[in-house]
């Protein structure tokens, strides 16, 4: 990221932050522009934990190699921009495609890193995002809502039919933050979104402990090969 060079180029915003297409309102993948269903078939077979996702754009060039350079190249100064594409796309009510409106959370939280995958890397990219985006939204941030009870392998070097099992029972709240979410609306910040494995596990722990919504606020979101 040059000195005074914005990250993302004019026409590139307009291109892949600006312009949206219809999205399931659960998972964010993307749906056909006709239609009336709010949720594709996925979600409607099988209804996620979670309620709601937003996304800011999809994960491809250029997307993914913003997301890359801030988790594996550790340039912390992108993740304000990633905030800054999720809060754009929040505000984008109703849902594209829709008459929608999606209510916002009360509290955020970032995805936890175990301890040895935080030790290595130096920083949590999910709440580096979560931090000026709570500023932006003016809802207040716990960055310490959850815990990750178990170190898991990555996501992304698992075949798709794996990552559900992978992080079941990975994710805990501590002790101290068991009654913090009854009756609220957790909003759950990352930075990629692939097949919401990570995500839905969040949203059963959340919802056990009496979290009455929980919605998604994730910079990019994977689509099926």
């Amino acid at each position: 990221m040059g000195t005074g060079r914005p990250p993302v180029c004019a026409p590139c915003h307009k291109r892949f932050y600006t312009r949206q297409h219809r999205r399931c309102i659960q998972c964010a993948l993307p749906m056909p522009v006709t239609g009336k269903e709010l949720r594709c078939g996925a979600c409607l077979k099988d209804r996620p934990a979670f309620d709601a996702t937003i996304v800011a754009t999809d994960y491809f060039a250029p997307s993914d190699q913003l997301a890359l350079a801030l988790k594996f190249g550790a340039d912390l100064r992108l993740a304000p921009l990633l905030a800054r594409l999720i809060y754009d796309a929040s505000r984008r009510n109703p849902v594209p495609g829709s008459d929608v409106q999606l209510a916002m959370p009360t509290l955020l939280a970032p995805v936890p890193l175990g301890l040895a995958r935080l030790q290595e890397r130096g920083f949590n990219q999910a709440l580096e995002i979560a931090k000026p985006l709570s500023r932006m939204l003016e809802i207040p941030l716990n960055g310490r809502l959850l815990e990750r009870k178990k170190e898991t392998q990555a996501q992304s070097a698992l075949p798709v039919g794996a990552r559900a099992r992978n992080v079941r029972s990975a994710f805990a709240l501590p002790f101290a933050a068991m009654d913090q979410v009854r009756g609220l609306h957790v909003g759950i910040v990352d930075d990629v979104m692939t097949t919401g494995a990570t995500l839905n596990e969040v949203a059963i722990v959340l919802k056990r402990h009496g979290a009455r919504r929980v919605t998604n606020l994730v910079f990019a979101r994977t689509l099926p090969t």
